[in-house]
This record gives structure tokens, sequence and C-alpha cells, in this order.
């Protein structure tokens, strides 16, 4: 069970990545981003390249594939979501995906098909309270902690923070106090690309690079948020993490080509019972 518990915190925390992204664009911008899933990938392999095909050391490719992934999302922005500004909900929701398959694509004629991986030492598995502890696992606990409270400490210690969370309570009100909402919107643009840069390494790290790789990640992330509270990057965390675990527990009755049905049930009953969430704000009729 404590073995469980392990796989399922550190499942947790490879969603919590993309879920503090994608919450912090929905936060901002109004919109799911369902990009998030081909952004994961891109940045996984932008890593690959910098990692294998040129000899960098991983920890440096992490870094140099978070900042390309970054700047392939503000390209994006600017081509594709800027236009789209003032359109509605479903309108950039639809354009998201179709982002999502042109960079799918995009990473499928640049690298190929096949199955890669990163060049990382063989290493035996740490013993700790009987339970097996990996290199990866390690890794990916501590980068994971690091990156939730560097965004935690941009949210509530900075001026970027501070105006980040005034366009996403009011936007219109925040541009009357002088806030230039675009550059907000790109700054949340280059964040979320560095967080889903860093879970495609760090998923990449734990399994295998693949064009599919994000797309098996498109419906925890989203479970997650939702879970969380839609908008609420504490919350995502929270949510990603009861996501890992309650998948991994799933494991124990069903197969395990089934652990994403766990997810899918769990919105189901979200939008039913709480649909703002353990951590969001009820929505107010008038």
């Amino acid at each position: 069970m404590l073995q469980i518990l392990l796989n399922g915190v550190v499942s947790g925390l490879l969603v919590a990545l993309p879920a503090i992204a994608l919450s912090l664009t929905y936060g901002v911008l109004n919109f799911p981003n369902f990009a998030i899933g081909s952004m994961i990938t891109m940045g996984a392999y932008i890593a690959l390249f910098f990692n294998v095909d040129i000899g960098v050391p991983l920890l440096l490719a992490a870094g140099l594939g978070a900042a390309g992934l970054a700047t392939v999302a503000l390209v994006t922005d600017r081509l594709v979501y800027k236009p789209l500004r003032n359109s509605d909900h479903v309108t950039l929701l639809v354009a998201s995906m179709g982002v999502y398959f042109v960079l799918e694509n995009v990473v499928r004629f640049l690298w190929g098909s096949d199955i890669r991986g990163y060049d990382i030492a063989v290493a035996r598995p740490h013993r700790w309270m009987g339970m097996r502890v990996n290199n990866e696992q390690i890794t990916i606990v501590i980068v994971a902690l690091l990156a939730m409270v560097a965004v935690w400490f941009i949210l509530m210690r900075t001026p970027l923070g501070r105006a980040m969370r005034a366009v996403s309570d009011n936007p219109d009100l925040a541009g009357v106090r002088g806030i230039n909402r675009n550059y907000v919107i790109a700054a949340v643009w280059a964040i979320s690309g560095v967080l889903a840069g860093f879970a495609g390494v760090l998923v990449g790290m734990d399994g295998v690079v693949d064009p599919l790789m994000g797309w098996n990640y498109i419906l925890p992330v989203f479970a997650a948020v939702i879970l969380g509270g839609i908008g609420n990057p504490l919350g995502a965390v929270v949510g990603a993490l009861l996501i890992g675990v309650a998948e991994e527990l799933s494991t124990l009755i069903l197969p395990t080509t089934y652990r994403q049905a766990v997810a899918f049930l769990i919105i189901v009953f979200v939008l039913l019972l709480r649909p703002h969430g353990l951590f969001g704000k009820a929505r107010i009729s008038r």
C-alpha cells in the first residue's frame, strides 16, 4: 500500500505542473487550453533534441526545452489567440484544439513517430521503508515541488503575480488601474510554457518519449483542474495529487488500462455534485 501511495503521489506531481499551467491560462484568458497536451509533448521533444541529438546534459536540456516551449507558447498566442481575444469561449476552445493537432504533427514531422528516451544512466532503485524509490521519482518530486514553490512566490510575492490575480478577477477594472493586460497574458503564456516543458521532460523520464505522451495526460490534467477548482492553481495541485493517488489505488481492482477512466469518473461526479470544485468559487446568478 505504501508503494502504491508513493507511486500515486509521483503520478499526481506529474499531472500538477500542466494542471497549474492550464489553471493559470484559464484564470487570465478564461478558456480551457486543450493544447496543453501537445505542449507537454513538444517540451519533451525539444529537450530530447538537446539531450540526445546534441549531447547536452539532461538538466540543461530540460531548461532549454522549457525555454523553447515558452517561446512556442508566446508565438502561438501572437498568431492564433491574440486575434481571437474577444471571441467566445467555444471559439477559443476550438482554436486550442487546432493548435494541439498542429503542434503534434510538427513533432511527428521533425522527430518521427518512433518511441525514444533520454540519455539517463541506469541505476538500481533505492529501498526505503520497504518501498522501491528510483532516481527518476526523486527527480520528479524535487523538480515539481521547486516549480510549485516558484509559481506560488510569483503569484503571491511579486508585482507580476498581483497583476495576474487582478486581471483574473476583473480584467476591465485592472485595465482602468493601469495594468497592461497584454504584458500579463504574455507572462502567463511564458510561465505555462515553462511548466509544461518541465512536465514533458519529467513524463519522458518516468516513461518514454513519443508523440502521444501529452494526449495521455489531457484527461487527468482537466480532471485535476476541475476537481481543485477551475482557475485556482493551488486547487489544481491538490486535485492532481488526489487524481494520481486515485488512479494508482484503482489498479488494485481494475486493469491498468482503465486508469484514465478514474479521471473521467471524477470529472463527472465533481460536475454533478460540486461544479465549482473543492476550492473554486460558486458562480452567482442574478
